[in-house]
């Protein structure tokens, strides 16, 4: 896929601007806060209609306007597609597809695929669980689209059961409460469940390519493992017992939850654990393991979903060269040569070689306004 153009109003710093891609890899220069992690923020959004830096609608939108608009031409296999974006800053969304409006969001999801890659990646490894989960979650919205609506359904379902337990704590009558909250936990193991079953399937698929790749760049030296660990349990052999041992483990932790008046069982505390030579990552990774570990996932996930959707995504670069050491610049460059349409931002043209600089467009950010192509 090749990312033709892209178009931006009332869209963080940019007031308005249109850009054509000329090239197979186009490098954005210029000095830091100058609007080039929102042009791949912009991408991203079209891809997942999730932002890597997690901010609300109100945020991305310029103060003063009411509404941005992001909209894209892109070139597949299949043909042509025009995508518009248009983000509002009560929150509420329209999606467009060749001049369509479309009723549901997820069908808008999986026409634009993209992987990327900056410095907040760092956290996969080394933040919270919460991290992994947003970023395993971001990769399956793009592998499976209905995904989507599956996680929206679990985390409609979790609010509503916690909304239901503090309401418990105020005014609480335990038989009725009991009674009420074996509705509640039905409806969270069926929901969980999908959402369990895709996770783990998704990971069974990444693993073996991420260690891969993260024995090739460390040169064999290191061995990286990565392990699902479902906050449920979960059985391969015979996945159509998720369901029943979801609706146990919530029965056995029933006291405190009401105690507690939250959820304490489900998919959104599950964990991926990340360990390389039987070391977890988190506890004991350098920081140049914890990045050869974070590079090794990013090129697992651009395999993955070219091999799943059958054609490369594109590859989203934003100022990580700066946190690679010159190794693992050449393992990452290489990796990609003419294979994915890349957009890397960076400071300086100083970490490419003469043959990447002839081979791709460059464009200069300043302020909001780009030049140069």
């Amino acid at each position: 896929m090749f990312l033709r153009s892209l178009y931006l109003r009332q869209f963080r710093n940019y007031q308005e601007q249109f850009v054509e891609f000329t090239a197979p890899k186009t490098i954005l220069l210029g000095n830091n806060a100058q609007g080039k992690s929102n042009l791949l923020e912009a991408v991203e959004l079209l891809a997942t209609l999730r932002t890597h830096r997690m901010a609300r609608d109100r945020d991305l939108v310029q103060d003063g306007a009411d509404a941005g608009i992001i909209q894209a031409s892109l070139k597949r296999e299949t043909g042509i597609s025009e995508l518009k974006l248009t983000l509002r800053r009560n929150g509420r969304r329209t999606v467009n597809l060749n001049g369509e409006n479309l009723r549901r969001q997820m069908d808008f999801l999986g026409v634009v695929n993209a992987v990327e890659f900056s410095s907040l990646d760092l956290e996969l490894v080394r933040g919270g669980p919460d991290n992994r989960r947003h970023w395993l979650d971001t990769l399956l919205v793009q592998l499976e689209p209905v995904y989507a609506h599956i996680c929206q359904q679990y985390n409609k379902v979790l609010r509503q059961r916690n909304a239901f337990l503090r309401h418990y704590a105020e005014n609480g009558n335990l038989d009725l409460v009991k009674t009420e909250l074996a509705v509640w936990d039905t409806q969270l193991a069926i929901a969980g469940t999908r959402v369990i079953r895709r996770r783990d399937r998704a990971l069974q698929r990444l693993a073996p390519l991420a260690t891969a790749w993260h024995q090739n760049i460390s040169g064999s030296t290191e061995e990286l493992t990565i392990k699902y660990v479902p906050n449920v349990p979960l059985d391969r052999e015979e996945p159509e017992q998720i369901h029943t041992a979801f609706l146990e483990k919530i029965h056995s932790r029933a006291i405190a939850e009401l105690h507690q008046n939250t959820t304490l069982v489900g998919p959104h505390r599950d964990e991926i654990e990340l360990i390389i030579n039987q070391t977890p990552a988190r506890l004991y990774g350098s920081q140049g393991q914890q990045r050869t570990l974070v590079l090794a996932l990013k090129l697992a996930e651009l395999q993955l979903i070219e091999d799943v959707v059958g054609e490369p995504p594109l590859l989203l670069l934003d100022d990580v060269l700066a946190e690679l050491d010159p190794s693992r610049q050449n393992q990452l460059l290489d990796a990609i040569q003419e294979r994915f349409q890349t957009l890397i931002t960076t400071t300086h043209l100083g970490a490419f070689d003469a043959q990447w600089l002839k081979s791709s467009q460059v464009i200069t950010v300043e302020a909001g306004k780009i030049k140069g192509f």
